[in-house]
């Protein structure tokens, strides 16, 4: 087991990884916006902390000494999806994981993907709803915040709870990762839109996928951090709010009004993104990822003990 997941982290080195929730420059943009918002003795914290993840080595290979924190920190954003390529697959259903809710730090080798998303229901067609199961994220966020507040918890919980919430918090701002359409096509739900087809034929892509694109896809650190730099900054009165069940209901509220919407149908498609469509999802992708950086940043001046 330990010759085969090394094998599969030499592999991910060199071979992109697939993205399953804001593709890789996504999350890295937001860690971006709230690395520039912390304060220097949580940036001194969390720098300590993501030393003793896994990958620390591998994400400040070759970086100047000056950027290797927030290098760091922009990497850990990933490590969630990262270890989909390494880790055990547990499953997509919580309720057949039975250590669904551990929460051990870095012995935990399991992929728990339930944890990147929160799917509350709507249908346009009258078929009945199925509510989110638990643990999602936005459980897990909750009990992650809580973990590194804690004056007793140990270092190794923490800096796994750390990045996991550098990641959901991102996760819950992506409108798909807060949204189940139910119909008849998907009587079980689309699955935060994978289930919709939004290409021309032959298809290959869909809903939510290009939603996690909408940002761009150029994944170098510069690139990234330069198009951070250029979002407008997110409005203080949205940034101070701080309960996530609220972040979580914005994004359903925008996939019901704007992502299933025209040329999206009430079925699964396929459909083709028209112009007018790709230019409204990258203004609101880029809103969201400025918004979920700083409050990602507040929570971690917050309640990063």
């Amino acid at each position: 087991m330990r010759m085969l997941r090394a094998f599969f982290i030499a592999v991910l080195l060199v071979v992109p990884t697939g993205a399953w929730s804001w593709n890789e420059r996504g999350h890295m943009m937001v860690a971006a916006v709230a690395w520039d918002l912390l304060e220097e003795p949580t940036k001194a914290r969390v720098t300590e902390l993501l030393k003793l993840n896994p990958e620390h080595k591998n994400w400040i290979r070759n970086v100047p000494a000056a950027d290797r924190a927030k290098t760091a920190f922009m990497k850990a954003s990933t490590w969630p999806d990262f270890i989909r390529g390494v880790y055990e697959d547990d499953g997509s259903d919580p309720e057949k994981a039975p250590l669904a809710s551990q929460n051990i730090g870095y012995e935990d080798e399991l992929q728990h993907r339930y944890w990147h998303f929160v799917d509350l229901p709507f249908s346009q067609d009258g078929t009945p709803l199925q509510q989110p199961k638990k643990p999602n994220a936005l459980t897990q966020i909750v009990e992650f915040r809580k973990t590194i507040a804690s004056k007793t918890a140990d270092d190794d919980v923490k800096s796994y709870d750390l990045v996991w919430l550098i990641h959901l918090v991102g996760d819950v701002h992506q409108p798909l990762h807060a949204t189940a359409r139910f119909s008849a096509d998907s009587p079980k739900g689309d699955h935060g839109g994978n289930d919709v087809k939004l290409c021309a034929l032959p298809c290959k892509d869909n809903l939510h996928s290009f939603w996690d694109r909408s940002v761009g896809s150029a994944s170098g650190i510069p690139s990234i951090i330069n198009a951070a730099d250029r979002l407008d900054e997110a409005d203080d009165a949205a940034v101070d709010i701080d309960n996530p069940q609220t972040w979580v209901e914005e994004s359903f509220q925008i996939a019901k009004s704007a992502v299933y919407r025209r040329p999206v149908g009430k079925d699964n498609g396929p459909v083709k993104a028209t112009a007018a469509y790709k230019k409204s999802a990258r203004g609101i992708a880029e809103e969201r990822v400025v918004l979920a950086g700083a409050r990602l940043a507040k929570l971690l001046n917050d309640h990063l003990n």
